[in-house]
């Protein structure tokens, strides 16, 4: 199932109005207090995606499918980088806006409305692009990588959190997951110095926050049934894929 701009702004405007599960996610995920998750990086996953982008004060970061803003935020307030966010939910850009002048980072951080495959940046505008557990929904997903490696500055990182299917002919899992494949698709996008790595650590850490959320009662939250409504659907196939982090650099 594709899921639409429409179904994403009203998954944002429910998690406004359900405090709990964001506490349960940065709860069971361990991120920093206040940080408001788009998706399933732990605050350990995020300390790697911090070193990895290696950005430097006055730099500029690229969170393409921002959500609510709250991992670009994050990297922003550590690096002293600004930061860009790009997502096709109007209501979560309208959060990430939001949430960076509460956070006092209105000046180093603007966010727009835009696709996977077309950010409307221009070319060579941004010396890092973080794509956080969305490339999936990208359509067509090689589009959104030279999307990204347009974008980039000659020498800027690209680094891309995701899953991907251990067997890509396995009917459990959902085709966008099967589809992708970024130890081929980075290099067909014109990257450099491309590494895919697995992390079985940020995988557990999932798994258990899929468990504690059913573990709750959701009673009338919506937040908390939607919650526990994909970990219901995740589950039963969560051995038929694995957790990446993929790295590379645009050619200088």
């Amino acid at each position: 199932m594709e899921l639409s701009a429409a179904e994403f702004d009203r998954w944002y405007a429910e998690r406004v109005e359900s405090p709990a599960a964001d506490e349960l996610v940065r709860r069971v995920l361990g991120l920093p207090p206040g940080l408001q998750s788009t998706s399933l990086l732990s605050g350990a996953a995020l300390d790697e995606v911090v070193a990895e982008l290696a950005l430097r004060e006055g730099q500029v970061l690229l969170d393409l499918a921002c959500g609510r803003g709250g991992y670009g935020l994050e990297i922003a307030r550590r690096s002293g980088a600004r930061v860009v966010g790009v997502d096709f939910s109007a209501v979560a850009i309208e959060q990430a806006h939001r949430r960076a002048r509460e956070l006092g980072l209105a000046e180093r951080a603007g966010f727009r409305v835009g696709e996977l495959t077309g950010t409307g940046l221009g070319a060579a505008s941004v010396d890092a692009v973080l794509v956080v557990d969305s490339l999936q929904f990208a359509e067509p997903k090689p589009a959104a990588l030279r999307e990204c490696r347009r974008v980039l500055r000659p020498g800027g990182r690209v680094v891309v959190t995701c899953w991907e299917a251990l067997d890509a002919a396995d009917e459990r899992l959902p085709p966008r997951m099967r589809e992708m494949d970024l130890a081929r698709q980075l290099p067909s996008a014109g990257f450099v110095d491309v590494e895919v790595t697995d992390k079985p650590a940020w995988r557990a850490a999932e798994k258990a926050l899929w468990e504690a959320a059913l573990s709750l009662d959701a009673g009338g939250d919506p937040a908390m049934q939607s919650v526990q409504e994909e970990a219901r659907r995740i589950l039963p196939a969560f051995g038929g894929s694995r957790r990446v982090l993929a790295t590379a650099t645009a050619p200088r």
